[in-house]
C-alpha cells in the first residue's frame, strides 16, 4: 500500500483521485494549495505526489522546486487542464516524474501510479540493499577484549603496507572480517575485494577459478574467462580455507606471488597481476606441511604477517557487545524494535562452549529474537540457545 498526496485547488479533482486510489487500497492525503502540501511533506512520508500545475498563490512548478530544495526524492506527477507541450517539457525539466493532462483518463492515472510507486519501491529497496552491503563490508570488529584490541592495532599497522597476511582461527571466528578490515584500511581500498573459498571449489576446477582459462581449454570452456587473480587487479585477493587447496594449485599460486604473473589454463601467455593476497585457514599448516599436504615455501610466502583470531570462548567478555550488535542488526533486518536482553541472560550466554564461535552466537541471538515474545532472559537462553 502506497501513501499518495493529492495537491489540487479543485475539490472535485481531489475527490475523484482519492476514489481511484482508495479503490486500489492506497492511503490518500489531500492539500488544496502548495503551502499546505509543503507542510504535509514536512510531517509525513509519501510514496507518490500528484500536483496540479495551475493553482492560486504558489503554482505547481514552484511547489516542485520547493520539494527539491527540501531534498525530497518522492516522484511528483504534474497534472494540468491547460497543458501544452512547452508546459509539459518545462515540468519534466524541473524534475517532474510525469505530466498528465485534464480531463484525467482513468487508465493513464492507474498506469502512471503503478509505474511510479514500483520505481519508488525499487529505489528504496536498492538503497536498503546498499546500506546492508556497506554495513557488512565495513562493520568494525566488535569487541573490547585484550585479544581483539591487539588485532585492531595490528590491522592499523599492517593495512597501509602491501604485506601478505595469513589469518588463522576456528570456523566462524571472524577471519573474513579481519581480511575485509585490512582491505578497507589499505591503499587498495578503492579496488576490488575478491574472495575465493578454496574448500568449496573442486580440486579439478580450482586452477581455472584462480587463473582463468582460454576458450577450448577443456570441454565446457566455451569462451575465455578471467580468473580471480585478474579480477582482483589493483585490489585484494582473499584465499579463504587455503589449507584445502590442491598441491598443483599451490605451486601456481606460489609462482604468482613470486613473479606477479599467472597463466590461464590452456594458455601459454604470461599475464602480469597486481594484487595483494590475504589467506586464511582453520588448519594447522605446519602439521599439514609435515603430512605432505601443504607446500612449505608457499607457507612462508603467505605468512609474512600472521594474525591469530581467538575463538569466542577465549573472549567471553566481548559477548555483551556482540549480543547487542546482533540484536540491533537482526531486529533492523526484521523491521522490529530492538529487543531487551537481561544481564542474567548474558551471563548464561557466557557459559556456552561456542564451538561455532561468532557465527554460532549470531544464530543463537536470531533464534532468541524470533522465539522470545518479550525481552530475552536467562530462562529463554536455557530453553532455546542449546549452547551447553
Amino acid at each position: 500500500m502506497a501513501h499518495i498526496l493529492i495537491v489540487d485547488d479543485e475539490a472535485s479533482i481531489r475527490s475523484s483521485l482519492r476514489e481511484i486510489f482508495e479503490y486500489e487500497e492506497h492511503k490518500v492525503s489531500e492539500a488544496e494549495n502548495g503551502k499546505e502540501a509543503i507542510s504535509l511533506v514536512k510531517k509525513d512520508a509519501f510514496d507518490l505526489i500528484f500536483c496540479d500545475i495551475k493553482m492560486p498563490g504558489m503554482d505547481g512548478i514552484e511547489v516542485l522546486e520547493r520539494f527539491q530544495e527540501m531534498g525530497l526524492a518522492t516522484p511528483v506527477v504534474m497534472i494540468s487542464g491547460h497543458g501544452t507541450v512547452e508546459t509539459a517539457v518545462d515540468a519534466l525539466k524541473k524534475g517532474a516524474w510525469d505530466f498528465i493532462e485534464k480531463p484525467l483518463d482513468l487508465n493513464r492515472i492507474l498506469v502512471t501510479m503503478r509505474n511510479a510507486t514500483e520505481q519508488s519501491a525499487l529505489v528504496e529497496e536498492t538503497k536498503t540493499l546498499k546500506r546492508k552491503i556497506q554495513k557488512n563490508l565495513s562493520s568494525d570488529i566488535i569487541g573490547a577484549s585484550q585479544a581483539i584490541q591487539e588485532i585492531k592495532e595490528l590491522i592499523e599497522t599492517v593495512a597501509p603496507t602491501d604485506a601478505r597476511v595469513l589469518i588463522t582461527g576456528g570456523n566462524g571466528s571472524g577471519k573474513e572480517l579481519v581480511a575485509r578490515q585490512l582491505h578497507a584500511h589499505s591503499e587498495r581500498a578503492s579496488g576490488p575485494f575478491v574472495e575465493v573459498n578454496c574448500a568449496a571449489i573442486p580440486a579439478e576446477l580450482i586452477e581455472s577459478e584462480l587463473f582463468g582459462h582460454e576458450k577450448g581449454a577443456f570441454t565446457s570452456a566455451v569462451k575465455q574467462r578471467k580468473g580471480k587473480f585478474e579480477q582482483a587487479s589493483s585490489g585484494t585477493l582473499f584465499l579463504d580455507e587455503i589449507g584445502d587447496m590442491s598441491l598443483s594449485a599451490q605451486a601456481k599460486v606460489l609462482r604468482a606471488l613470486q613473479e606477479h604473473k599467472i597463466t590461464r589454463v590452456g594458455g601459454d601467455k604470461d599475464i602480469n597481476v597486481d594484487v595483494r593476497v590475504f589467506a586464511a585457514t582453520n588448519k594447522n599448516l605446519k602439521q599439514e606441511i609435515a603430512d605432505g599436504n601443504f607446500r612449505e615455501d608457499l607457507f612462508h610466502r603467505l605468512n609474512v604477517i600472521p594474525i591469530q583470531v581467538p575463538g569466542l570462548k577465549d573472549r567471553i567478555e566481548d559477548i555483551p557487545l556482540l549480543a547487542e550488535f546482533f540484536i540491533n542488526t537482526i531486529c533492523e533486518d526484521y523491521a522490529r524494535p530492538p529487543k531487551e536482553i537481561t544481564d542474567k541472560a548474558i551471563q548464561e550466554l557466557q557459559k556456552g562452549a561456542w564451538t561455532g564461535n561468532i557465527r554460532e552466537l549470531r544464530n543463537v541471538i536470531e533464534r532468541l529474537i524470533i522465539l522470545c515474545p518479550d525481552k530475552i532472559d536467562a530462562d529463554d537462553v536455557k530453553k532455546y540457545a542449546q549452547i551447553q
